[in-house]
């Protein structure tokens, strides 16, 4: 018996009931794939229905502000996948007359979808046989087929991604995917993986020469960065200043509260005397009324060190006035803002 076959047997008795399993709709399965790319299932669950519910087609969400978009995904992270979807849906309403390309090759030109998503989307929709190569499907062929190749580098990936378009079903290339992803998800699972009641584990490479946990192979993890964050809680008759990060960097199009970022780990003293602090608070009485402790927050490649500082201000200037958004505490949810600011204010604000 074929492993594909093997694999469906296995998925129709054991997969999980998910509610984006049930559809053909390349819209829901759009959404539902963007939110698990760096999300697990049972936290992506409720912001799937929680999405769904608010933009229910492509045109409801291409219609709305992306800071609505951006304050809908907040806490999940890696918000670029949130400024691109939002990107797309306008793409598709305007250049498809609203419909999902049903093509392979059509699909990876639109913007936030990557090979992944492109092959989900056409073999789940649209019956195409192309193969989905997500982490569940690396680690399942490499243990299976003893591959040694760096699943994250360029010779790697083309390796997997023509083991996988092999062994896939030509009559059901959709079921065949998620099939592999669940099983990848469910049994042969990156930490103590079910090898004892795997319905592969004769044929595994990995299982017969004790090499679980050698497999699959990536390359060293990339240095982790240290950026320091000094955040301004400004207080001005009740109400608190904040603006939007249109860099090109972290949390793009979010919103927070005035930043003071330094090279280095610096005391509140220290802090006063930069030139950005000078700035703020020229010509403007203030008195700092609380100094938060340091803060340890670890994205994918960095870590951000972050203190808080409430200080309450008399009158705000120039540039405070012509720099930020000047918002009662009570709207503060109606903005998208990083989970490090959400936490601040939980604990700040009762």
């Amino acid at each position: 018996m074929s492993i594909s076959k093997v694999l469906l047997k296995w998925y129709d008795q054991n997969k999980r009931e998910l509610p984006w399993r049930e559809t053909k709709n390349p819209y829901i399965i759009w959404v539902s794939e963007i939110i698990l790319q760096q999300t697990r299932v049972n936290q992506g669950i409720s912001y799937f229905y929680r999405f769904i519910e608010k933009y229910p087609d492509v045109n409801s969400l291409a219609s709305d502000s992306i800071d609505h978009v951006l304050s809908l995904w907040q806490g999940l992270g890696y918000y670029s996948r949130a400024r691109n979807m939002h990107q797309t849906a306008k793409a598709i309403m305007a250049d498809y007359q609203g419909k999902f390309p049903e093509q392979y090759s059509e699909l990876i030109k639109l913007k936030g979808i990557g090979e992944y998503t492109a092959a989900a989307i056409a073999s789940f929709c649209y019956n195409e046989p192309v193969a989905v190569v997500d982490g569940n499907v690396y680690r399942f062929l490499a243990r299976f087929y003893g591959l040694t190749e760096q699943v994250d580098s360029s010779k790697g990936k083309t390796v997997f991604k023509n083991i996988a378009n092999k062994i896939i079903n030509l009559k059901d290339p959709g079921k065949h995917n998620q099939a592999i992803m669940e099983f990848g998800a469910l049994v042969c699972t990156p930490k103590n993986p079910e090898c004892a009641l795997c319905i592969f584990k004769n044929e595994c490479f990995a299982f017969t020469y004790n090499m679980i946990n050698d497999l699959p192979v990536k390359k060293k993890k990339i240095k982790v960065s240290k950026r320091y964050f000094n955040y301004l809680h400004l207080l001005y008759n009740g109400k608190t200043f904040i603006e939007k990060r249109v860099e090109n960097d972290i949390w793009q199009l979010l919103y927070q509260l005035p930043l003071i970022e330094t090279e280095t780990q610096v005391t509140p003293e220290e802090l006063q005397n930069h030139k950005q602090w000078i700035e703020l608070f020229d010509k403007t009485s203030f008195k700092i009324t609380y100094v938060s402790q340091i803060i340890k927050h670890q994205l994918s490649h960095q870590q951000l060190i972050a203190r808080f500082y409430q200080i309450e201000i008399n009158k705000p200037n120039r540039f405070v006035k012509s720099k930020y958004i000047l918002i009662t505490h009570s709207e503060i949810y109606r903005y998208g803002i990083p989970k490090l600011i959400e936490n601040y204010f939980k604990t700040t604000l009762h």
